[in-house]
């Protein structure tokens, strides 16, 4: 069943297009990695999604349409847009209260139970923490709440690379716990790589690549060429070439893996790698790669 599903969703502000008539679907229970350039349409797509802005085209989330049935939509939604957006004046106490009091899925033992991981006193004013700790706590805050869809967008933007792994490792545990679906937008792709159920690139206000992890590591690989299998590689058509120091690295789309062996040390490709060449190609080329 669909969490997510849009037919020709388009939105434009004055001139510039921002999405120019997509078409998703998300499944329920999956972790979706929304990839793009700055100014793709990612955010976009995440505010249509959460019945922030007006759109034109179809678009249901959990069966509703996220523009006028917003709010009953946000009782199973829950969004992370930047760590920073607590008031910096709130005690984490505070903190804990106001959610309690506001949101009727939210599951204070389980806020607790996160925090208590950490080194997050309850007496602190949010000013008073390091970004990393403002992670943790806007974590905490979030993940007891019971819902069905959760949204993440750039969360662990300026973080350092300690609190971005505690953040995923601790995104993956209540995942598995519970049975929630979640979209995920971050320019720090390599650490998704096993995170993700599923991928899409965009570009332009375009998907370009839409896949499941089990077909993007199926359907994509790279190999590292020996010197002199070189031109024979080359004769296969590979979809981007980069050069490393002592070789070449060849990245094939959809090749048959039998026509490489031989051909040098094959392996699956970086997300990044990936991403670099679907959106370093041309439109033609870029959407030819979509699966």
């Amino acid at each position: 069943m669909a969490c997510i599903e849009a037919r020709g969703l388009r939105k434009t502000f004055g001139r510039t297009i921002a999405l120019d008539g997509i078409d998703l679907r998300v499944e329920e229970g999956r972790i979706l990695g929304l990839i793009g350039p700055n100014g793709a349409g990612k955010t976009t797509a995440l505010n249509a999604i959460l019945g922030l802005t007006p759109y034109q085209g179809e678009l249901r989330v959990l069966g509703r349409n996220p523009w006028t049935e917003r709010d009953r939509l946000m009782l199973d939604v829950c969004f992370i847009a930047d760590v920073a957006v607590l008031p910096r004046w709130i005690r984490v106490s505070q903190a804990i209260d106001y959610v309690d009091g506001v949101h009727p899925r939210f599951n204070r033992g389980k806020a607790e139970g996160f925090l208590a991981r950490t080194s997050i006193r309850r007496d602190s004013r949010v000013k008073e923490l390091s970004k990393g700790m403002v992670a943790q706590l806007h974590l905490a805050l979030v993940m007891a709440i019971d819902v069905k869809l959760l949204v993440l967008d750039e969360p662990t933007l300026g973080l350092d690379i300690l609190y971005r792994k505690q953040f995923y490792d601790s995104l993956l545990t209540d995942y598995f716990d519970h049975n929630r679906t979640i979209v995920v937008t971050t320019h720090q792709v390599e650490e998704l790589q096993d995170v993700l159920t599923d991928l899409m690139f965009m570009d332009r206000g375009r998907i370009v690549l839409d896949c499941s992890m089990e077909e993007f590591e199926s359907r994509y690989v790279e190999v590292m060429v020996k010197p002199e299998q070189l031109a024979a590689a080359r004769a296969l058509k590979p979809f981007r070439e980069r050069q490393v120091l002592g070789g070449s690295i060849l990245l094939f789309q959809g090749v048959d893996r039998q026509l490489l062996k031989g051909l040098g040390e094959m392996r699956t490709p970086k997300i990044a790698d990936l991403f670099i060449a679907v959106i370093g190609n041309d439109a033609g080329a870029a959407q030819g790669a979509s699966v």
